[in-house]
């Protein structure tokens, strides 16, 4: 049993830094979810303290993902129509691009990088924003789609670590 945990729990380690990109996939509580996996194994065991602080930062990381974008959107004077133009170019440049057979490169890092700028851009237009303030919204959706990728991934990284650390110590 310990065995199965330990391969589901690495599975969810690392579903959880791909979801810590990709829309759609909670990244760092898939993450969490692969750390209480390994822990209730006999390899590794890990503090309630821990558990609690790490589930306190992951709840935390997930509601900023949220905010984030949105509150720099607003910051550079988007509206909902940014925000949602946003996400509607996130998805698009994440699924789209990879199954025109575009899967890396420089149109890939186009989809997850320029997706959610274009995205917003366009929802900005479409809402009636002239092109500066479109251009300005669609920047402040960019930084906070970068921020909240970034809170992401550190956290589903520094998660996987532990995880990795544990393993290598039951091992050696």
């Amino acid at each position: 049993m310990d065995y199965l945990l330990i391969i589901l729990g690495a599975i969810c380690i690392l579903v959880g830094v791909i979801g810590s990109i990709l829309p759609g996939l909670p990244g760092p509580p898939v993450s969490y979810l692969g750390l209480l996996l390994i822990h209730w194994t006999r390899f590794a065991q890990y503090s309630t303290k821990m558990l609690v602080i790490w589930a306190v930062i992951v709840l935390i990381v997930a509601v900023l993902d949220y905010v984030v974008p949105v509150w720099g959107t607003k910051k550079y004077g988007g509206t909902k129509a940014g925000v949602r133009g946003s996400t509607i170019g996130l998805i698009v440049g994440v699924i789209l691009l990879p199954m025109l057979g575009i899967v890396l490169g420089p149109f890939g890092l186009f989809g997850i990088l320029g997706g959610p700028f274009i995205g917003a851009w366009i929802g900005e237009r479409q809402s009636g924003q002239n092109s500066d303030k479109a251009l300005r919204a669609a920047f402040g959706s960019f930084i906070g789609f970068l921020a909240g990728t970034f809170m992401k991934l550190a956290v589903s990284i520094v998660l996987a670590f532990y995880f990795i650390r544990s393993m290598l110590q039951a091992i050696f």
